[in-house]
């Protein structure tokens, strides 16, 4: 991919490109950098939006099954006459509108052991936004195996947390979560408000990243809990007998 900015392209990230330290080669690496969106819900799908509107070059956006109409309420890449069709579609569909110059491919199936290293091979970076720990752990295993960054964001109800993994420098999911949350991924109520508020944290995460622009969460947890607007950070743990990453750091 060429990071070579067109001039739309300098317009059009013209605000960003202000910040102090982004710059155009901040947008150069974002434009050469795929990433990687699983569970594109009212999580992932936010993120997709905020990494697409950004100038990411390329996302691949990974989640089985069709839309229903309870999930109105936060995932708004979707539109009402696409219930009951396969969501990433019209996920892609709509980003495609909002940037044309970021490659989209779409993926109607969910992280199975089959599927995840090639996706995670094609990938500079992750982000983790499936409703279960099955998807999360394979993911998080292919990217310790892979040696890529991961971007961990998760909510239930009310309350969210958020983490970046960066193998060989922090913990994995696994040293995080040894033992995995009971969770069921229908029943837990959710304020669209919620879900869009940690998306956004996480597609700034996911772009902190790729850039090397200011401090990512790396060895931390973002807790949040918005009944009260509580926010905290907390060192997280690194397990040196992790059945995941362990081996991996003793090389």
């Amino acid at each position: 991919m060429n990071p070579h900015l067109t001039l739309k392209e300098i317009e059009r990230y013209r605000r960003q490109i202000q910040l102090p330290g982004f710059g155009e080669e901040a947008q150069q690496k974002l434009k050469a950098s795929t990433a990687l969106v699983t569970g594109v819900g009212g999580l992932g799908g936010t993120v997709a939006l905020y990494l697409a509107v950004a100038g990411i070059g390329k996302l691949i956006l990974v989640r089985g099954g069709e839309l229903r109409l309870d999930d109105m309420n936060r995932q708004i890449l979707m539109t009402d006459d696409w219930v009951g069709q396969p969501r990433v579609f019209k996920a892609q569909e709509t980003l495609n509108k909002i940037n044309p110059d970021v490659e989209i491919e779409a993926i109607n199936e969910y992280i199975t052991p089959e599927n995840v290293d090639f996706l995670v091979q094609k990938s500079d970076i992750a982000l983790d936004c499936p409703h279960n720990f099955t998807e999360r752990d394979l993911l998080n295993e292919a990217c310790v195996r892979w040696q890529k960054p991961m971007v961990e964001a998760a909510m239930n109800g009310m309350e969210a947390y958020l983490t970046t993994i960066m193998p060989g420098k922090t913990g994995c999911l696994s040293c995080l979560f040894p033992e995995k949350p009971d969770w069921d991924r229908r029943a837990f109520g959710v304020l669209g408000a919620v879900s869009g508020t940690l998306a956004c944290l996480a597609a700034l995460e996911g772009i902190k990243v790729l850039t090397n622009f200011d401090q990512p969460l790396y060895s931390q947890l973002l807790t949040m809990d918005l009944t009260q607007m509580n926010f905290n950070k907390y060192r997280t743990y690194h397990d040196p007998n992790c059945p995941v990453c362990s081996n991996y750091l003793k090389k």
